[in-house]
């Protein structure tokens, strides 16, 4: 027997941190999505066996087949609570993701000199000052 070959698979994907965090959000809703129509398919199991379920004819003939069947719809629904549970707690470590870096804008620093000439009573005044401009761009 030869080994299988496994071709070389070098996926390249970029995602940045918002994407990342979104993905992890839509997981966990799926999930839960997933679990509604389980917790769904067990009610109809109920309402099948006790006879409530439209168009079924599977009602339980026996107090044993009506234990038996809620036995099978309590393991399933521990089930689900246990995966409730760790749902909980990935969307907890969610949320507890720290914020990443705030991008700073860069700032641009412009120095120039400014004169300005006065006149009072006919005599002139001369100053100059240095002007710094701060300019931010995005």
């Amino acid at each position: 027997m030869s080994f299988p070959n496994i071709p070389n698979v070098t996926p390249s994907i970029n995602l940045s941190r918002n994407d990342v965090i979104n993905l992890l959000l839509a997981s966990i809703a799926f999930e839960e999505l997933g679990l509604a129509h389980i917790i769904n398919a067990e009610a109809e199991k109920i309402q099948a066996v006790v006879g409530t379920l439209p168009n079924s004819d599977l009602a339980a003939t026996s107090i044993d087949e009506l234990l038996s069947i809620n036995k099978s719809v309590n393991d399933v629904l521990k089930t689900v609570i246990k995966k409730e549970m760790l749902l909980q707690f990935k969307l907890e470590d969610i949320l507890n993701i720290p914020p990443g870096p705030t991008p700073q804008p860069e700032i641009e620093i412009f120095e120039n000199t400014a004169t300005v000439t006065a006149f009072f009573d006919g005599v002139g005044v001369t100053d100059s000052d240095n002007a710094f401009y701060h300019i931010l761009v995005a």
